[in-house]
Parts: C-alpha cells; structure tokens; sequence
C-alpha cells in the first residue's frame, strides 16, 4: 500500500466521525441560532402567518425596557453567587473528602451528588415546599426558636426573592464539581505533600502551594460551565419556584424570553432576547476566559 492511499484511508476515516458530527451541529445549533436571529427581525405573535419586518427595532425596543435590565442583572447575580457559592463549598469538600481521607467519604459523595441526578423541575418543587409560608421546613425550623409561629413568605419579598434562589441553585450544583475537584486532587501524587510536609508547609500552605496550582484548569472549566448554565439555564427553575414574581423581581433572561414569545405572543420580540442571551453569553465566556488565564503547572 503506497503513501497516497493510506493517506486517503486516513482522511476518509477521519472523516466519516467529523462529517455526521458537524451535520448535526449545523441542524441543532447553528440553524436554530440563524433562525431565531431571522425571527428577531420581525413583528410576529408566533401562530400568524403574516410576520412584518421591522429590523433593528426589536433590539431597540430591548435597551428601553427596563424589564429586560432587571432579568440581565438577575443573571449575573446567579452567576456570581452560584460562582462563589459552588465552588467554594464544592472545593472545600472535594479537599476535605480527598486529604483527610475520611472512612465515610464514599457515603458523602453519594450523598453530594444525589441533588444532580433530581429533575430541576423536582428541585423546584421541593424548594417550594421548604420555603412555604404555611408548612415549609424552613419556617418550622425557625419556629423551633421562637415563642409564637413564624409564617414568613420567602418567595414573596419584591426587593429579596432573587436570593431564595441562590441555595437551590447551589445545593443542585454542588456534587457534580465536588467529583470533578475530586477527580482532579487525587491525580496529584502523594510525593508532593509529604516533601511539602517534610519542609514545614501546613495544610493551608499545602492548599495554596500545591493543589489550586494543579486543578487549576478544572476549576476554570468549572467556572465556565457554572457561567454558561446559569445564563442559559436559570429560566426552569425560576419559573417554577417564581414565575418571574413578585413584580419581575426574579425575571430572567430566559423567562423573561418565555413569557414574551409564549404567553404575550410577542415572537419577534422573544428570539431578540434569546440572541441577546447568545451574545452575553459569548462576551462572559471570552471575558472570564481572560481573567482566569494562567500558567499552567504539569506534573512531570
């Protein structure tokens, strides 16, 4: 067999697993994306057939109302908090559950990561429950400590609610990183510990020194995805738990999205949040992708 046909061989296999794959892509993203980008364009209720083109005037519309402000900085405080929330909690017990080596630590990890294998709509639910004004958890807890019932609506304070959200948010994410952090530590040979330990480093020194330089690179990775999730995929549980309530206070991007294009049945004007989504979503990725930049430490 000469060179060219193994080199055509090799092409052809390479092929035949980037061809299906792009195909796909091309169907169930970028069309999707062109089209909504082609719907943003027109004044449509979604169910006529008469669409009117009116151009830029949708995006126009977007930067004037002041709904659609609230829903983007609604999303980025979920970005931050869930941020700082998850990957805090998350790396302390990946380190605890990993360096301490804790008998039960096959138990914790189940335990972490039962919330990701829940429906959000499930999480949703049970979330509501807790903070239900009459029989919520949260209000018997609190009960526990007081002469007369505490009956406080979570869910029901206008300038608040968005922070209800926060720990269902967070509690839902935490397992999933903690195995990824998990995973990451425990690729870090015992040597380098014990050389630090030799040398006097304490654990905090050994944190710092040895394990965030080296699962670096997933905690980035868990950022990112943090990020992408939240702007893209807060809408289910806010509209379970809030509806965008009280008074838009928990709106967001996407359910502001929902409730233009399918229950006002302002279409046109719905596909121009969702590619104001898009772009955002773009932006923060490229934005954080710079600011988390740094060396990266291989083990060799």
């Amino acid at each position: 067999m000469n060179s060219s046909s193994s080199k055509l061989q090799r092409t052809i296999f390479i092929a035949s697993f980037i061809i299906p794959t792009f195909v796909f892509y091309c169907i169930f993203t970028v069309y999707p994306v062109l089209q909504g980008l082609y719907y943003s364009m027109f004044d449509w209720s979604g169910m006529s057939q008469n669409k009117e083109f009116v151009g830029l005037r949708n995006f126009k519309d977007l930067f004037h109302d002041p709904i659609v402000w609230k829903a983007i900085g609604n999303d980025y405080f979920l970005v931050v908090g869930k941020v700082i929330g998850i990957m805090v909690i998350a790396t302390f017990f990946a380190v605890a559950l990993t360096r301490f080596r804790f008998k039960l630590a096959g138990f914790f990890r189940s335990v972490f990561f039962i919330p990701n294998i829940l429906s959000v709509v499930v999480i949703g639910v049970l979330w509501n429950f807790i903070y239900n004004p009459q029989i919520g958890f949260l209000n018997g807890f609190l009960s526990l400590f007081t002469k007369d019932t505490v009956s406080i609506t979570w869910l029901g304070f206008t300038n608040h609610t968005i922070w209800m959200l926060l720990p269902p948010t967070i509690w839902a994410g935490i397992g999933f990183y903690m195995i990824l952090l998990i995973a990451a530590i425990q690729n870090i040979p015992d040597s380098l510990y014990e050389a630090s330990e030799l040398e006097g480093a304490n654990q905090w020194q050994q944190f710092r020194k040895i394990t965030i330089p080296l699962v670096w690179e997933q905690m980035k990775v868990s950022i990112l995805n943090i990020m992408m999730t939240t702007l893209n995929g807060s809408f289910v549980i806010v509209w379970i738990m809030t509806q965008g309530g009280p008074d838009n206070s928990t709106q967001v991007m996407g359910s502001y999205l929902y409730q233009m294009a399918f229950q006002q049945y302002h279409f046109g004007y719905g596909a121009s949040i969702g590619v104001l989504i898009l772009v955002l979503s773009l932006i923060t990725t490229v934005v954080l992708q710079r600011l988390l930049r740094h060396e990266t430490v291989e083990l060799g």
